[in-house]
């Protein structure tokens, strides 16, 4: 053992923390301040990403995650958000200072004219705050924590059944409860209709209800107009307050417009519902975390009011947006040019995703499939509820290496031109 000189500074030092001796009262020990941890279950969605990429075999497919891929199964960047990328960069005096903490106001303005209509008569009055968000479960968070603490009649929130799996955790965590109404039918695999309005009927007045404004997640099945249409008095004889999610506008069907029929539709008929953008699908931006959260509201002093509330609320979550992605959608949507590409790119990523289904139905009928698959291509938008059993699902993952969630749900965005017909064929295979 190495003995120190007296007086040295190493003896000093040693002198100093003499207190840690376990020759002393005290004694030395380690302690665990997060023993009562536990393992937590890992998220599906990734745990499908995680098998998937552990996989040797050359025909995998990932079918799980919820982002888009072109027909070689790359991600994909639209020459849109290229050009606005460029433009951003090359603008004098563009700098890295913080947003607001409502986020851009000339990004907050185009999102409402995208989602209302540039002609709306909301716009004109000023009946309505937008502020910038984190994506759509920023967007969705900042709303849910809003409703706990500023919306009286009710602390439950009604979503289909089916939903969009992150629904659930984001209002829980928000302390409001989660309620269900019928949705879909897996036995005739399409819309529940009379089931969804008996159970809105039953509701409780003044319920906050969820509705996905277009390509619904997970199933891909979305009321008719005629439908839409018929929801109307069901919300205002019950005083529902309409909660949108909208993630795929102009990804559905390829018009920004027609995808925000819906929203559009409840406004028309004095209904002010609340509604979280995305822009991380229409737009590619998925890692840049770019939404909105939009109130309309009954006046333009509700607006003030509820904007300031909003701002106390985000002030001490994240203080303020990020600002490089809110800066390409903003120039993208200000720029009539740059705006009429990504219209088109949009539209092109929507067709692709019709054409894939329209390429796995006939494959299934190729194959030899004597099932009834009509529901694949009555569906819209990224996914596809295809009716296979988690048992099935499981045969695909172990047998033929191709890997979606138990429910069967299917990112179409993972189907392209080359592995359809492998597609098609192991469906058909653990399905007859």
């Amino acid at each position: 053992m190495k003995h120190l000189r007296r007086g040295s500074k190493a003896a000093r030092i040693g002198a100093n923390y003499s207190w840690l001796s376990t020759t002393n009262n005290y004694s030395v020990r380690s302690v665990s301040h997060w023993a009562d941890v536990k393992v937590g279950p890992e998220d599906p969605i990734l745990g499908i990403t995680v098998a998937f990429n552990n996989d040797t075999s050359p025909k995998k497919i990932n079918l799980g995650v919820g982002a888009y891929r072109d027909d070689n199964g790359k991600p994909f960047v639209l020459e849109s958000v290229k050009k606005a990328t460029k433009k951003v960069s090359e603008t004098p005096g563009e700098n890295h200072e913080y947003l607001p903490i409502g986020g851009d106001p000339t990004l907050c303005k185009l999102s409402a004219e995208l989602l209302l209509g540039s002609d709306s008569s909301v716009l004109k009055e000023k009946r309505y705050v937008t502020i910038q968000s984190l994506s759509g479960t920023g967007s969705l968070r900042v709303a849910t924590e809003f409703i706990n603490r500023f919306y009286p009649h009710s602390k439950t929130v009604y979503v289909p059944n089916p939903t969009w799996a992150n629904h659930l955790p984001l209002i829980e965590d928000s302390n409001l409860k989660v309620a269900t109404y019928t949705y879909y039918s897996a036995k005739n695999n399409g819309l529940n209709f009379e089931g969804l309005t008996s159970d809105l009927k039953s509701a409780p007045e003044n319920s906050v209800v969820m509705l996905h404004a277009c390509a619904h997640n997970p199933t891909g099945q979305d009321p008719t107009p005629q439908q839409w249409e018929s929801l109307i008095p069901i919300f205002k004889n019950k005083n529902f307050l309409p909660f949108f999610d909208s993630a795929y506008q102009g990804f559905a069907s390829g018009d920004t417009d027609k995808d925000a029929f819906a929203i559009r539709l409840f406004v028309k008929h004095g209904l002010n519902p609340i509604i979280s953008q995305s822009y991380a699908k229409n737009f590619g931006l998925y890692g840049e975390r770019v939404g909105t959260t939009t109130f309309v509201t009954e006046n333009p002093d509700q607006a003030k009011a509820i904007e300031s509330q909003l701002k106390i609320l985000v002030r001490p979550v994240y203080s303020n947006p990020p600002k490089h992605g809110a800066r390409i959608v903003t120039e993208i949507l200000k720029d009539e040019g740059l705006k009429q590409l990504w219209k088109e790119e949009v539209k092109g990523m929507a067709d692709r995703i019709i054409g894939m289904r329209t390429a796995l139905v006939d494959g299934l009928k190729k194959a030899g499939s004597k099932r009834d698959w009509k529901h694949v291509t009555d569906q819209i938008g990224m996914f596809c509820y295809s009716g296979l059993t988690g048992e099935q699902v499981d045969k695909l993952a172990k047998e033929y290496h191709i890997y979606m969630t138990r429910n069967g749900r299917i990112s179409m965005a993972g189907v392209t031109s080359k592995n359809v017909d492998y597609l098609a064929q192991s469906m058909h295979a653990v399905s007859q």
